[in-house]
């Protein structure tokens, strides 16, 4: 598993970006992005604040990263037609250790005219720590 130390600076000159989170999302993060290809990756850089009392980052944080970069990749291939989650799964595949740069991908699978469907995955560099799928209601459009 990568334990390399990761700093916001290096965020920054890989490319990654503050987002400027609101509601929930402002008291998660910061929640991170980069613009890859057509879609956008997302990231936390985890601290004591996302740890459980085992010392290790807190499935809670692992999930709400999954609903955001799955929500992210709908709304992107939507044309950014606001839309929510109806259904996510989620597997835990490794534990992330505080300190660590988690980084988060959604791929569409599949649009009807009102549902989309995406697959998620979560990584600490090239290991993935947490893969899932989910089904997004469009709200409008």
């Amino acid at each position: 598993m990568t334990t390399a130390v990761v700093t916001e600076q290096m965020l920054r000159e890989g490319g990654w970006r503050e987002r400027t989170n609101q509601g929930f999302s402002a008291l998660v993060g910061p929640i991170w992005s980069r613009r890859e290809k057509d879609t956008w990756m997302l990231g936390v850089l985890t601290g004591d604040q996302h740890a459980n009392v085992m010392g290790i980052v807190h499935g809670g944080l692992i999930a709400t990263l999954m609903d955001q970069v799955v929500s992210v990749a709908a709304w992107e291939a939507l044309s950014r037609t606001p839309c929510v989650t109806v259904q996510l799964d989620m597997h835990c595949l490794a534990p992330a250790q505080v300190g660590q740069f988690l980084q988060a991908r959604g791929q569409v699978l599949r649009m009807t005219n009102s549902l989309v469907f995406v697959r998620g995955e979560i990584s600490v560099g090239a290991d993935p720590i947490a893969s899932g799928q989910a089904v997004l209601k469009k709200v409008r459009g």
